[in-house]
């Protein structure tokens, strides 16, 4: 990718809820890879008209698994003891905590719902089932954040360079599976739980070189 069109994004976490005063500061790179495989049209982006896009996410291709789940014997295992199959997208995350830690996490989609896995332990840690999801936030620039709106249990903020492809496939899985518009928000501002108890918000400002993003508790 070259230089003129490469961005950094950096994200400042306001700790005050965990009773340390300093903000954690860490520079994530926005670069989106190129997958192969499977398109996408304008008809079908969520963003059209709304978000600045970076050129690589602009009439490109999808590839969905980028993890091979079946090669994975405890994911396979987690989606046959929820007697799910069917994935439409698979690939490593960063998940915010409600006390604003970063986690790698695997996020894994399919078909009835959205699955965070830890790959150290091999756990699941949540299952969110996507009749659940009211709705999705994200800025109006070239970042890589997102949050899942889930209002009867807590939301989920996440980073991901293929957040395009994430946000796209649940907008068409749900159309196709429930007739269910899925609601893109887009804002450079926006609240959502952390926990059941915990709202946060983040804000996105653009500044030279890239994006600055700030999570603040309410």
């Amino acid at each position: 990718m070259s230089a003129s069109i490469r961005r950094r994004i950096q994200i400042e976490v306001n700790s005050s809820d965990t009773g340390d005063d300093d903000k954690e500061k860490t520079d994530l790179g926005s670069d989106e890879p190129t997958p192969s495989d499977g398109n996408i049209t304008e008809d079908h982006d969520p963003f059209a008209g709304g978000k600045v896009r970076r050129k690589a996410s602009i009439a490109r291709s999808f590839r969905g698994d980028y993890v091979d789940v079946r090669s994975k014997p405890y994911l396979m295992k987690i989606l046959e003891k929820q007697g799910d199959r069917g994935v439409i997208f698979a690939d490593e995350v960063l998940k915010f905590t409600g006390s604003g830690k970063m986690k790698r996490r695997i996020l894994v989609i399919t078909n009835f719902a959205i699955y965070v896995v830890d790959q150290e332990t091999y756990t699941l840690k949540r299952r969110i089932a996507l009749a659940a999801v009211e709705k999705l936030c994200l800025s109006e620039l070239s970042d890589n954040f997102f949050s899942i709106i889930v209002p009867t249990e807590y939301d989920l903020l996440l980073a991901s360079t293929r957040k395009t492809e994430i946000v796209s496939l649940l907008v068409e899985s749900m159309k196709n599976t429930s007739n269910y518009e899925l609601e893109v928000h887009l804002s450079n501002s926006f609240e959502y739980h952390a926990t059941s108890e915990i709202v946060k918000e983040i804000q996105f400002e653009e500044v030279e070189g890239g994006i600055r993003t700030r999570i603040v508790k309410k």
